[in-house]
């Protein structure tokens, strides 16, 4: 089943389309998933203003968003990303998802004026829920608009405030067309051992608390693995709730593209140092 990408800047009527397009599809005998933005902040207990200040905080939040959208993707349900999903690299690795799962996928961009969207969330009845002049300035300053041409952000639907949604357009092209074929990049390894979930697990776990025993000792810079030859990792930037979370993207993530069980420590300290930007 398909995977809807909502975006746009602040207030720019992302939530207002979601509720659209959920209830075309349920009025259409379709499950609908929802994954919230705004929810995942709440939940993380972080303040929406502070985490749009926070390269960190706002990181984590991405990786929740990306791990919640993993777990729903599927034959069953329709999934709507409901958040900025400003940065184009992000909307590829979504759509890189998408394709592994063998989903169709959509990008719904709610355009708007800028100060048409001000004026938008100056009126929000919830203070809590208002950004700052700060953060709106700063997100519409970082938006990555999508584009058609980019075969992530295509098929595009744009959703203008005073226009209706082609639902049914979208529906077609989700519901009536095969998804993209899977690449080698995407394409599901099948398991190279019963027990590879067992080895998987394992293995990270023990990477995993290596790390953490190292930054509990107040290690910095660059740290060997013990028991991994040549496998190093700097932790200067790694922080322990992080690295649990990554830890388990990456299950998740290899559960759907597993790799030789000997592969396992180097692929996981690359992911740890890419998902770092060490």
């Amino acid at each position: 089943m398909p995977l809807i990408i909502v975006t746009g800047i602040p207030s720019s009527g992302k939530t207002t389309r979601v509720r659209e397009i959920e209830k075309f599809f349920i009025d259409n005998n379709k499950n609908v998933e929802i994954v919230s933005e705004e929810e995942q902040i709440v939940k993380a207990g972080f303040e929406k203003n502070a985490v749009y200040l926070d390269a960190s905080k706002e990181k984590h939040i991405r990786g929740l968003l990306k791990s919640e959208v993993l777990k729903l993707l599927g034959p069953n349900s329709v999934v709507i990303l409901d958040g900025s999903n400003y940065i184009k690299g992000y909307r590829y690795e979504l759509y890189c998802a998408a394709k592994a799962n063998k989903c169709t996928q959509c990008t719904v961009h709610t355009e708007i004026n800028r100060d048409v969207a001000w004026d938008f969330n100056e009126n929000r009845p919830d203070e809590l829920q208002k950004y700052t002049r700060e953060v709106f300035d700063a997100l519409v300053m970082r938006y990555e608009d999508p584009d058609s041409k980019n075969r992530w952000d295509s098929p595009l639907f744009m959703a203008f405030p005073t226009d209706p949604l082609n639902l049914q357009a979208m529906a077609e092209c989700l519901l009536d067309k095969k998804p993209p074929a899977p690449n080698q990049s995407t394409q599901n390894a099948p398991l190279s051992a019963t027990n590879f979930l067992y080895d998987l697990d394992k293995v990270t776990k023990e990477i995993t608390d290596s790390i953490v025993k190292a930054k509990t000792m107040g290690a910095k810079g660059e740290i060997k693995i013990p028991g991994y030859e040549n496998l190093r990792l700097n932790v200067v930037n790694v922080t322990i709730p992080q690295l649990m979370m990554l830890r388990r993207q990456y299950i998740t993530y290899s559960k759907m593209h597993a790799p030789e069980v000997a592969q396992i420590p180097q692929l996981y300290i690359q992911y740890l140092k890419n998902s770092f930007n060490l």
